[in-house]
């Protein structure tokens, strides 16, 4: 018997003591785990913001984080626990005998031995969450407690703006924390009190013990009061609703119900609330929840009567019949603030009546601005210097290239701009080593003039190469932060080391490349074992502590896209969705612009960012994207950022020094902003306006170019921002603004701008696709260090008549793909499958009227292909230019002589006639009437014998010489390519002739030998 009962009785034992160490262990090792994961994410980050310089913004970013979440957590487990303890202590010492009390007994015992437990877990729980909730409120404290004046007043409470944007948000935050302690510590405190019979719901008798009756009196009073504070400040609030009339306008801000009945009742609620919660103060000194019930009671009766019936008999029976007169006032406020808020209150307006007529010589005015014209579109030639500039399958540009100016010559010249980064996805072997010690950077930039292109369309690059040589100065080229950087590279190496970083492909080199070691400071190092140990455990890569590249002098570049480097050290901006690149002073800087936003300006129209950012080009590209789905309604362009391509350094400028929110954030970082007198003059010349902001500007004129109240509220004059109509009908977007080096009417000389087109607003089926309005804003800054170029920032907006039939951008592009002439040359170009891209439609206000150009690229088949500049397309009221250069093609426009040589004329691009030309002798224009007989016809339209034979001898020839275009390319060899491209040209040539001859229809042709020319202007 004994033997046979020692095992079952000394079995529990021994399981006991084989569970007993597991849950533990398990539970200490999951808590090392996270605590050490913890202390890897946040050394890391510290490491991170003392080498890139600012170590205060995270310090002071944990620091309030850290201190918001003890206070949000002290406060909600204070106040739960004690609510939960005082209902606990206060129990009845022997609970009514009832039914209800009864069943509690189960419950009561089933809880008792785990009370203690649930009375500290339960408050540290909500601590825990509240806590949460408080630290990410930061901003919102940090902003409050560094608060600064706006210098204007809203016009209803005449109080500063700055009440709205700092002080309104901290107060409401204040009481909607207030009240979630005060409401959950009241529930956890009424359910012990139900629990322990302090609270009855059956049986006659008081329901409640007077302590029970004290304590949740006084936390029901205090939840009153606060919704009392809530209606007090929603009497501020009413600035910032939204409002729709009964016309289909919209608007933010008070309107006239809102100040004469609703803003009333908020006052009137307030009241009663305090009433209210004195009389559950009368409750707790003499028992009885009569009154107060019936104040409650008289409560929700107010809220529904005065803060909602009673508003809407006033905008029913006072308002509705004469909105136009009553709002016309709170329009007016809303259409000031807007225009103050989003910096649009000195838009030069113009009425601008657009002339139709092509004249002889029209430009000759614009002689400057013609000059500039853009031809390269930016969207689409990344194909083009990626096969001619990428040297190597490891390097990359992204798919939509930049706009900047370069002085060259004494002049300045618009280009696009690209740097070569490294790709490691273009790498044929993948290891370890190779991704992150090996290919670590990419190297130099390419640049091509904007209004050039050498003979077979391609770009003509005045920067290009490995080395990088042209006309910039680069000292530095190699880039270790960029848009397509790897996520991190462990770089650096002991002096007298052997390199291993491949710098660029070197034939004259042993290997076929360069080695290079990093010099610069760009990242933590990485050489101790504990650092090896927090950033393997960071990313979540264990080869970075096995790995035997790593030495005393090792680095980690990491965070290394501008973009992520500028949002990480600068958390208050919004960021700008298009970084671009620039040659500063000798070496590569990124430049990314950064706005101060909030959505509390007092009466400003609210605009979601991503709709408003939103085109064709962040539809289509990667490298530029729409902002984030936020409301804002104030918006400045406050900082001017830059980060280093070789060593990541990231510089803060103030841009906007007099923004009231720039300068509360200063005070939260000081230091962390550098003022606009440290931009030196190198930098200052490659700044421009920002897109993003303008986007946002642009959709708010859609609306706010009518200032007048009574025609704001008709909305018959608002405009919206023309599609694109180099997109598909299926996925239509946005036409993107375009930078442009124009001269404005009024403006004394042609600066770099933005510029956009506006058509009306589409009512139904009555859609109508004329111009409306164009936007241009001065986006030049000056060379000047520390100092803006006055005019800067100028907005200037063209009003056409109402009646003007000015062609907007989608019927200019219909009226391009429709004229026979021009359908008839695109269809020899797309012989041998190659394809025809329409690039960018430009506007421009020249010749007293509206001119569009539009580039046209041919690209063959083939994964090597990619688009060429081979046409210019132009309009001028009804008539249309095709040609091979712009010089001819406005020629064609203005009667033989536009009066103006263009960039892209005899130098370098183009060619020695247009292809449209097909050696006839016309050089007249192009409308959409091509018929007739005139000139490089047959005159009777016989065609000749042996027209059809030519251009069947020219096919087969232009065919030929795209496949031998096509197998140049993909043996590398450029000179073949560029005699392929020679040929083909000519086959077009005479294909165009023959096809002329055919039909009897002129085609266009060059410059008459007896036009006259302009020898006043000459190209830059």
């Amino acid at each position: 018997m004994t033997f046979a009962q020692e095992p079952s009785a000394r079995r529990p034992v021994l399981e006991r003591r084989r569970r007993g160490p597991l849950l533990p262990t398990i539970v200490v090792l999951v808590v090392l785990f996270i605590a050490l994961s913890a202390a890897a994410e946040i050394w890391t980050e510290v490491l991170w913001y003392r080498q890139v310089g600012f170590g205060g913004v995270y310090r002071t970013r944990l620091v309030t984080q850290i201190v918001l979440f003890v206070l949000g957590a002290v406060v909600m487990t204070a106040a739960v626990f004690a609510s939960l303890a005082l209902a606990y202590r206060s129990r009845p010492v022997y609970a009514p005998v009832s039914p209800e009390q009864q069943n509690l007994d189960r419950y009561r015992e089933s809880l008792e031995p785990l009370r203690r437990v649930v009375m500290i877990a339960l408050p540290a729980a909500l601590g825990l969450f509240a806590g949460s909730a408080v630290s990410g409120q930061w901003q919102t404290v940090q902003l409050w407690l560094n608060r600064v004046p706006f210098g204007e007043v809203d016009p209803h409470f005449g109080i500063d703006v700055g009440f709205w944007v700092f002080t309104l948000p901290f107060l409401r935050f204040l009481i909607g924390f207030a009240t979630a302690v005060i409401v959950l510590a009241a529930l956890g405190g009424a359910a012990v009190h139900y629990l322990y019979g302090g609270i009855r719901l059956q049986g006659e008798g008081p329901r409640t013990t007077p302590a029970a009756r004290i304590h949740l009196s006084v936390l029901a009073g205090l939840a009153v009061v606060m919704q009392g504070g809530a209606y007090w400040l929603d009497r501020y609030a009413l600035l910032n609703e939204d409002s729709q009339l009964s016309s289909g306008a919209s608007f933010t801000g008070a309107t006239y119900s809102d100040i004469n009945a609703v803003l009333p009742a908020k006052t009137i609620l307030a009241v009663v609330a305090v009433v209210v919660a004195l009389l559950f103060v009368v409750t707790a000194i003499r028992g009885s929840w009569r009154i107060p019930a019936l104040g409650v009671g008289l409560l929700i009766v107010a809220a529904i009567v005065i803060g909602g019936i009673y508003p809407l008999i006033v905008q029913r029976f006072q308002v509705s019949p004469n909105e136009q007169d009553l709002e016309a006032d709170y329009i007016q406020n809303n259409i000031d603030a807007t225009l103050a808020a989003f910096a649009l209150e000195d838009v030069d307006v113009q009425l601008y009546t657009a002339q139709t007529n092509a004249e002889a010589g029209a430009l000759r005015e614009d002689a400057r601005t013609a000059a500039s014209i853009r031809l390269l579109d930016p969207g689409l030639v990344s194909p083009a210097y990626r096969q001619l500039q990428q040297i190597r399958p490891y390097y990359a540009f992204p798919d939509t290239l930049d706009v900047d100016r370069y002085t060259i010559d004494g002049a300045p010249r618009d280009a696009v701009v690209a740097v070569r980064e490294l790709d490691l996805d273009g790498l044929g072997s993948r290891s370890w080593v190779n991704d992150h010690t090996v290919y670590t950077h990419g190297f130099g930039v390419v640049a091509a003039y904007g209004n050039q292109r050498q003979d077979d369309g391609r770009p003509l690059f005045f920067q290009q190469g490995i080395p990088s040589t042209g006309e910039l100065e680069i000292g530095e080229p190699r880039v270790y932060f960029g848009e397509l950087s790897p996520n991190f590279s462990i770089v650096g190496g002991a002096e007298g080391s052997t390199p291993q970083e491949l710098d660029f492909p070197d034939d004259d080199s042993p290997n076929g490349q360069r080695n290079t070691t990093y010099e610069g400071d760009g990242g933590p190092g990485i050489g101790g074992f504990f650092n090896q140990l927090l950033y393997a455990i960071k990313f979540q890569d264990y080869n970075i502590l096995l790995t035997d590249q790593v030495n005393s002098q090792s680095q980690i570049l990491y965070d290394r896209h501008p973009r992520d480097r500028v949002e990480k050290v600068a958390p208050f901006l919004t960021l700008d969705g298009n970084v671009y690149p620039a040659v500063v002073d000798g070496r590569i800087k990124w430049i990314v612009d950064g706005y101060t936003t909030t959505d509390q300006y007092p009466y400003s129209d609210r605009q979601v960012l991503e709709s408003a950012t939103q085109d064709s080009t962040t539809e289509q590209s990667a490298a530029v994207m729409a902002l984030a789905q936020d409301e804002v309604n104030y918006m400045r362009n406050s900082v001017k950022a830059t980060v280093d391509a070789f060593d990541g350094t990231v510089q803060l400028y103030a841009w906007e020094e007099d923004d009231p929110l720039l300068q509360a954030w200063e005070g939260v970082f000081p230091g962390a902003v550098t003022p606009m007198s440290e931009i030196s003059g190198d930098l200052m010349s490659h700044l421009r306006y920002p897109e993003d902001l303008f986007k946002v500007q642009r959709t708010l004129l859609t609306r706010y170019h009518v200032t007048d109240p009574e025609a704001f509220y008709t909305t018959q004059d608002f405009w919206r921002t023309p599609q694109d109509p180099t997109t598909s009908a299926e996925n239509p977007a946005d036409q993107p603004p375009y930078y442009l080096t124009l001269q404005m009417p009024g403006q004394e000389q042609p600066s770099f701008s933005l510029t956009s087109t506006f058509i009306p607003q589409a009512t139904g089926e009555n859609v109508r696709n004329v111009l409306t309005g164009y936007l241009a804003v001065d986006a030049e800054p000056g060379d000047q260090a520390g100092q803006r170029r006055e005019g800067y920032g100028q907005m200037r907006l063209l009003q056409l008549p109402r009646d003007s039939t000015v062609n907007g951008p989608g019927q200019v592009q219909n009226e391009f793909n429709a004229n026979p002439t021009v359908s008839q040359a695109l269809n020899v170009l797309r012989i041998g499958d190659s394809e025809v891209i329409n690039g960018n439609l430009l506007t421009l206000p020249v010749g007293e009227g509206l001119l569009y150009v539009q580039p046209v690229y041919v690209q063959s088949s083939g994964e090597t292909s990619y688009p060429l500049l081979q046409q210019v397309l132009v309009s001028f009221g009804d008539q249309i230019g095709f040609a091979e250069t712009l010089d001819e093609a406005l020629d064609q426009v203005f009667e033989g002589d536009s009066g103006v040589t263009t960039g892209d004329a005899g130098a370098g691009g183009g060619g020695g006639g247009g292809t449209t030309a097909g050696g006839g002798d016309t050089g007249g224009p192009t409308s959409g009437d091509t018929g007739g007989d005139t000139g490089g016809g047959t005159g009777g339209g016989q065609a000749p014998a042996d027209a059809q034979q030519r251009l069947d001898e020219a096919l087969v020839r232009a065919n030929q010489a795209i496949q031998d275009g096509q197998a140049a390319l993909a043996d590398s060899d450029f000179g073949t390519y560029g005699e392929a491209q020679d040929r083909l040209n000519q086959a077009i040539v005479d294909a165009l002739q023959a096809q002329s001859d055919i039909t009897g229809e002129p085609i266009g042709g060059a410059q008459p030998s007896d036009a006259p020319t302009d020898q006043s202007t000459e190209a830059p």
